[in-house]
């Protein structure tokens, strides 16, 4: 039996019609279109990444996958409500150019995992995040996770800080790439990310299929990077600084930067965790504006009575610390994270 081409195509319309309201009964009972805690169009650029790459150091070269699991964090899947601790910072912390066992957050795992501490540190560093983007993560990404409390949180702050423009006093969504630009961009990741179809696919793609060819990282350190390297030290910016006249000129600065830290502390707190404030340091030492940054934080911290450890200052710095003016080698992150464990293990005890 022979069918007409216009029979075909009123079957053809009406199956694709029934599909698309099919579709649309899909959605609306399952998607996420109004679910007040879905991520929207932010953190697109932090959850669900799986990238071969390729780390080479002098004597070693290793082929690993940069994971960010369905919540945004570094490393294998975790339900929030399981993660007892949290590190946030920026590429520093990220770390997403060495192995997961070579980071800040890897190495002081080990360490408190040989000294017998049931704890373990999750990686929420995101490239470029200053503390205006970790207030933003409260608001766009943590208070969305369900039941996510833990007991201790990171903050390891600093140097992003000090190159973020002065007038910014709060939360900056676009600090660390939380939000994309482009409002295109933005519409259609808020379409993916609601639709149940899309997500569901999306985490078929991150689960299976990795995505092909590889990002290459050299650690080594290079030979330009040696040749200028010069780190002021605490001691050396003493005497170089003024720290009042520092203070008159940074005044806005600092007082942004305060309030940011204030807010870090109150969103935790909320969430029963505890914070702790970090200072970091490049491989240039102190600058002014790091210098008395971080001065301003202690201070802060003594009259607040926040939990801060001046890390920067304590650290006694050598070349191979680092690969580039901020981030770390191999070696530098074992000693960074050695610095942390020992000024962390009595807080964790207690």
């Amino acid at each position: 039996m022979t069918i007409s081409f216009e029979k075909f195509i009123k079957i053809f319309s009406f199956n694709i019609l029934l599909i698309l309201f099919m579709i649309l009964l899909i959605e609306l009972f399952f998607g996420y279109w109004f679910d007040k805690d879905n991520f929207g169009p932010y953190m697109r650029e932090h959850r669900m990444k799986n990238q071969r790459i390729i780390y080479k150091n002098v004597n070693e070269e290793i082929q690993y996958f940069y994971r960010r699991n369905y919540y945004g964090f570094r490393g294998e899947d975790i339900s929030p409500s399981k993660i007892q601790a949290v590190i946030f910072g920026g590429s520093v912390i990220d770390e997403r150019y060495k192995p997961e066992q070579y980071t800040i957050t890897g190495f002081l795992n080990k360490r408190l995992k040989e000294n017998n501490f049931d704890i373990s540190f999750i990686n929420g560093g995101i490239e470029g995040q200053s503390s205006a983007g970790m207030v933003s993560n409260f608001k766009i990404w943590l208070n969305k996770l369900k039941e996510f409390s833990p007991k201790y949180i990171i903050f390891y702050v600093g140097i992003n800080d000090s190159r973020i423009n002065e007038n910014i006093v709060l939360s900056n969504e676009h600090d660390g790439h939380l939000l994309r630009n482009e409002k295109k961009a933005v519409f259609l990741d808020n379409i993916r990310s609601r639709s149940i179809l899309l997500d569901s696919l999306r985490k078929l793609k991150f689960k299976f299929l990795p995505k092909k060819g590889f990002v290459k990282y050299n650690g080594k350190v290079t030979r330009d990077y040696m040749d200028n390297y010069n780190f002021i030290t605490y001691e050396n910016a003493k005497k170089k600084y003024d720290i009042n006249m520092l203070k008159d000129k940074y005044h806005k600065r600092i007082k942004n930067y305060l309030i940011r830290i204030d807010k870090l502390h109150d969103d935790s707190s909320k969430i029963n965790s505890k914070p702790i404030f970090i200072t970091n340091i490049g491989s240039k030492g102190y600058d002014e504006k790091l210098f008395i940054q971080n001065i301003s934080i202690m201070e802060h911290c003594v009259k607040k009575k926040y939990t801060c450890i001046d890390l920067a200052k304590k650290l006694n710095p050598k070349i191979d610390y680092w690969v580039d003016d901020v981030h770390t080698s191999k070696k530098g992150s074992e000693v960074i994270a050695n610095k942390i464990f020992i000024n962390i293990k009595n807080i964790l005890i207690n």
